[in-house]
């Protein structure tokens, strides 16, 4: 498959040479060339943390019953819930759907924070497949945990994070839920993984107060020191969330080299808080948590949100997330810049019409290239169908 192709000129006269899935000085002769005379071409975006396996939930999932009173209730009665009753099918149907809207709205980076307790092996790669399948760059991670089947659980979650197949798309991850679901041993654990995979952790890091009050009840200042006290974040390490910590805990983390992610439309549908102090940090991206990973729209919430709250250290998250992904692929630049990732969208009149992903056409004329988004629709409303019967059975 051709990693290489020329985009332009566009209506503003730029033309860029994509050769070997890298933006290049000089374009390869021997590359298609695609014009777009009325568009733009941008850098395509970066969802900084999200799950796939949440890619159904716009299909009728029910409410839960009664209503969640508090962030708790809401991963137990909701989330993980869902993940429980989630097999090869309704992930394989969830992760396309998702990804295929992802690309038509110009995302061509997705961060993965995956868990299904009972579908364990082999999950990752089933997000691999469907990432390879459409075109879409990623990084992946299953979200080792205890709160179902105890240390068992963990140690599988974690042998997991190391059989995904890197490929130009893919990269691997280690990852926790939450320092709240594991114990001590599982996140030495977990830092030991990284170390043997060559990789760095992502976390759920303070998403809410119960985060901080559980590290505290175990002795720690918060779930940031226990995961450093336990040597489980290397640095570039990706912690999601990040809204209970203190000033100097994101300085910290800074200082480390750690990204933070902030998830607005998350954060706010679960009345957690507003995370203020990130603005310590010059390595905050953009993240939606499950939510569309139209990142136009995760962007215009930043900037709602942010304004109500007097925080004026939220812009350029969007081209934090491109640094991050620069940082995991090995890439020396990010944007349009020689070196930068191959990864473009053309926009037009407020749609994007075009998307180019390591060098290879995904999205033409407003439609994915190698697919059918209908049917991939069609077919996650029927496995949406089938979930939530299980769901209910649970």
């Amino acid at each position: 498959m051709t990693r290489s192709i020329t985009l332009g000129p566009d209506r503003t006269g730029r033309t860029v040479a994509i050769v070997n899935g890298v933006i290049a000085e000089t374009a390869d002769p021997a590359a298609p060339v695609v014009a777009c005379p009325d568009g733009e071409i941008r850098p395509g975006a970066v969802c900084a943390h999200t799950h796939l396996y949440s890619g159904l939930a716009p299909y009728g999932m029910p409410p839960a019953e009664p209503a969640p009173a508090n962030f708790v209730e809401i991963l137990e009665k909701v989330w993980w819930r869902l993940d429980r009753a989630l097999d090869r099918q309704a992930l394989r149907a969830s992760a396309r759907d998702y990804i295929a809207k992802a690309l038509l709205a110009g995302t061509t980076s997705l961060v993965d924070h995956h868990e299904s307790p009972h579908f364990i092996g082999g999950s990752l790669q089933v997000l691999a497949d469907a990432a390879e399948e459409l075109g879409v760059r990623a990084l992946f991670a299953f979200g080792a945990t205890e709160r179902n089947f105890g240390r068992a659980e963990a140690e599988a979650g974690l042998v997991e994070c190391g059989n995904v197949e890197e490929t130009p798309l893919v990269r691997r991850l280690v990852g926790l839920h939450a320092s709240f679901t594991v114990s001590d041993n599982t996140i030495c654990a977990a830092g030991e993984l990284c170390a043997t995979l060559g990789t760095v952790m992502h976390v759920h890091v303070a998403e809410a107060l119960d985060d901080v009050e559980d590290a505290r009840a175990r002795g720690y200042a918060g779930p940031l020191e226990r995961l450093l006290a336990l040597d489980a974040l290397p640095p570039g390490s990706i912690l999601a969330h990040g809204v209970h910590l203190t000033a100097d805990e994101v300085r910290e983390a800074n200082r480390r080299g750690l990204w933070l992610v902030q998830n607005p439309r998350s954060n706010e549908g679960n009345r957690v808080g507003y995370p203020a102090n990130l603005r310590h940090s010059d390595k905050v991206a953009l993240g939606c948590d499950g939510w569309n990973a139209d990142m136009a729209v995760e962007e215009t919430a930043l900037f709602r949100l942010a304004a109500a709250e007097g925080d004026d250290g939220a812009a350029g998250r969007l081209e934090a997330g491109r640094r991050l992904i620069a940082e995991r692929f090995g890439l020396a630049a990010t944007g349009l810049s020689v070196g930068a990732a191959g990864d473009l969208a053309v926009h037009e009149e407020g749609k994007v019409t075009l998307v180019v992903v390591d060098g290879r056409l995904v999205v033409r004329d407003g439609r994915l290239v190698g697919a059918d988004a209908g049917a991939i629709e069609a077919e996650a409303r029927a496995e949406a169908a089938r979930l939530w019967q299980r769901m209910a059975a649970l």
